[in-house]
């Protein structure tokens, strides 16, 4: 099917108008686009067009103030606030269309051009006002400042309390949000899950009968994955009503009560006298604030037995400290109202400082790229149900959330890592790694 009307390079109308000065400002774009006008009209523009390669996608703009955001704005995050209302629509090949965001970034127009532009924009005349939060559906999150108690519940409510059957569309049948672990590139979302919770547990080297803790155990999959297959008491935490009693539904069916609970609770609030041989906290210490890493660690640390060992799996940034990028304004003020990232050797320096001894360190970067690429496809692909649960609005957030993050993980922007440690001096440490990988093990097998 023709992404552009069988015209294939351009359509006449209001495009003519325009089409000078998107010349310009699309002409070193590197790759193939259309873009098509409010009236419908369209044209074809970037490198790869020279070459006769067909647009890898269509940027549709729907009302005149698309037209003003793409040609003056310098912020990418208009462009976004855009398309979550509905003025811009892009067809084909999403991730792709994506890449327009640093290129927009980058340029800059001359005096001239804007002068040209807001000309043109009042010859036909166009508001010249940002229009862009007119009938905006209320998206933003509260800002978050200190990381207190009460601002970490309301962010984690506000993107973990959605809709338990909204991210049931498209996570894996346990309900993992977090980086899968394809072994092979061939594997489903579900299996590449499987092997990332037994993952897990084989570094941790969990043992029958051990307490075992998981800090921010989302809907309960590894807590019941690790009692299951390696007989631990597992206790879970997490500050989302919503996942609690998922969490807590499912330990009740599979009759696991006596050997698994879970708990409605901040980590700060955990009880001095509780102590576990092991511990994993994925995906979640991305949520407690930069300043607030040496108070979690120290928790961690004192949490754990002398010779017990933890697990800290989760996303690092390329740059150190978060600052106020346009990838960090997205996520804080549509996504992750408490995100903060450091560099992978700013968390270890954390953790160093907290008395944890760094015993092996797996980047698995390129993992959660095809996590998010598995997601993003299940998301599309279960668009009309999702819309049972979310407005339009909110489904185009999490869409180009998880989209761009791919990218960002693809190029390096964005790292994942799983550091495994110890109370320094622990006694009896394993002298390889071939306890993390039986599958290469002559005769080995795992325990799913």
């Amino acid at each position: 099917m023709a992404l552009i009307p069988s015209t294939a390079n351009r359509t006449a109308g209001e495009i003519d108008h325009w089409e000078p000065l998107l010349g310009k400002l699309l002409a070193s774009f590197d790759g193939a686009m259309a873009l098509q006008l409010p009236d419908g009209s369209s044209s074809t523009f970037g490198r790869s067009v020279r070459q006769a390669a067909p647009p890898e996608f269509v940027l549709r703009l729907r009302d005149p103030q698309a037209v003003r955001t793409l040609l003056l704005g310098q912020d990418p995050l208009r462009l976004a606030e855009a398309y979550f209302r509905g003025a811009i629509d892009v067809d084909g090949d999403f991730f792709a269309a994506l890449s327009l965001k640093d290129y927009l970034h980058s340029l800059r127009l001359t005096f001239f051009d804007r002068v040209q532009v807001l000309s043109r924009l009042l010859y036909r005349g166009m508001d010249l006002r940002d229009g862009t939060q007119q009938d905006q559906p209320a998206l933003e999150a509260n800002a978050v400042r200190a990381h207190t108690r009460v601002e970490n519940r309301e962010a984690v409510s506000f993107h973990y309390d959605v809709s338990n059957d909204f991210y049931g569309l498209w996570l894996d049948d346990a309900m993992v949000y977090s980086c899968a672990y394809f072994e092979r590139p061939d594997l489903t979302l579900e299996q590449a899950q499987r092997a990332k919770l037994d993952h897990i547990c084989r570094k941790l080297q969990l043992q029958r009968g051990e307490q075992f803790l998981d800090i921010g155990c989302g809907w309960g999959a590894l807590i019941l994955h690790a009692a299951q297959h390696y007989g631990v008491q597992a206790h879970g935490i997490t500050l989302s009503e919503r996942q609690f009693e998922l969490a807590r539904e499912r330990i009740q069916a599979a009759r696991l009560e006596d050997q698994v609970t879970v708990e409605l609770k901040d980590y700060r609030d955990l009880l001095a006298a509780d102590r576990f041989d092991k511990i994993a906290s994925v995906g979640m210490f991305e949520h407690v604030g930069l300043k607030n890493l040496p108070q979690y660690f120290d928790t961690v640390y004192r949490l754990l037995k002398p010779q017990g060992v933890f697990l800290n799996h989760g996303i690092t940034h390329d740059a150190e400290g978060w600052g106020t990028a346009i990838s960090s304004r997205f996520i804080n003020r549509y996504v992750f109202p408490d995100g903060e990232l450091d560099t992978v050797s700013n968390i270890q320096r954390a953790m160093e400082r907290s008395q944890f001894e760094i015993l092996d360190v797996e980047g698995l970067r390129l993992h959660y790229a095809t996590t998010l690429r598995h997601w993003v496809q299940r998301l599309d692909r279960h668009h009309a149900t999702a819309l049972r649960y979310v407005n339009e609005a909110t489904f185009r957030v999490w869409r180009l959330y998880m989209a761009a993050s791919a990218l960002e993980f693809e190029s390096g922007s964005l790292g994942l890592y799983q550091i495994l440690s110890a109370p320094r001096g622990r006694r009896h440490l394993p002298r390889t790694r071939h306890y993390m990988y039986p599958a290469e093990q002559p005769g080995a097998r795992t325990t799913t």
